[in-house]
């Protein structure tokens, strides 16, 4: 990512949370990253690196669309944050989940939360909420607000990212200059068909070879990559947008309808008519 490029978070849910031992859910996984800090008590937070426990005295960031869940058993008290990121940051960037939360930190959390009232969910379980009343309300809501508590709010949700910023490290790491090209070019060109001869005769490689290369590089096969990407793309879809599902397939290049179908649901653990019914609005 250019240094020099500024990101774009948009707050969609802010609040302070107490919890009575019902911080507990599973297969969490929306289109916007979330932040917390932990005032008192204890969780669990599991995610695909682990599970860890969430304390006091710290900040947490599970980024957009990583499948998640929680465990709580006690009285809990955090503050959380809903936030949308445009420039996809997460696609690269791998940041850390746990830093120490400052004394400042804790006042910015405060202060955003004391200009930002009414930001909170009405209830905690995702699949009431997640993205409900939908990703574009959330977002269009920031209208409701004057320019200056808008940008102040833009400022904080700077800061408290640029915490994590300090530990991030680039996904893009690669000592190999033909697979950077290669994850180029299936995000220019996610919504065709793309093919394994196609990728590996832009590295100038045999099929295999090309195979071998990119498994070593990014842990998993080349299709594998692109059929997350393609799904990726069908969660913000149907979040944000209002074709139907069977065009979705077919703006992303899946000729069968049905493996459309079963593909999304190993990789978000939901149908697409259930990841849509619990993300889309009408009204939007």
């Amino acid at each position: 990512m250019n240094r020099k490029e500024p990101l774009n978070l948009i707050l969609l849910n802010a609040a302070r949370k107490v919890h009575h031992a019902d911080w507990n859910w599973k297969g969490v996984n929306s289109p916007f990253a979330r932040l917390y800090m932990v005032e008192s008590g204890y969780a669990k937070v599991n995610i695909p690196e682990g599970s860890f426990r969430i304390r006091p005295g710290y900040m947490y960031l599970i980024p957009s669309f990583v499948t998640h869940s929680y465990e709580n058993d006690s009285t809990f008290v955090l503050y959380y944050l809903h936030i949308y990121d445009e420039q996809n940051i997460f696609d690269k960037l791998n940041f850390p989940f746990e830093i120490p939360a400052s004394e400042m930190d804790v006042l910015l959390m405060k202060h955003l939360l004391s200009i930002n009232p009414g930001r909170g969910l009405k209830r905690s379980d995702p699949d009431d909420y997640d993205n409900f009343p939908s990703l574009m309300q959330s977002i269009a809501r920031n209208n409701e607000y004057s320019l200056d508590t808008v940008v102040e709010t833009y400022g904080i949700l700077l800061q408290l990212f640029s915490r994590f910023l300090k530990k991030a490290s680039a996904k893009q790491e690669m000592k190999d200059e033909r697979i950077i090209k290669i994850l180029r070019h299936i995000r220019e060109n996610i919504n065709r068909e793309i093919t394994i001869e196609e990728l590996a005769s832009i590295c100038y490689l045999s099929k295999d070879h090309f195979i071998r290369l990119f498994k070593k590089e990014k842990n998993c096969t080349p299709l594998q990559y692109i059929n997350q990407k393609k799904i990726e793309k069908a969660q913000l879809m149907l979040t944000v947008g209002g074709k139907s599902i069977k065009d979705i397939a077919f703006s992303l290049s899946f000729n069968e309808i049905s493996y459309f179908h079963r593909l999304f649901k190993k990789i978000t653990g939901k149908s697409p008519y259930q990841y849509r019914k619990l993300h889309f609005s009408p009204s939007f």
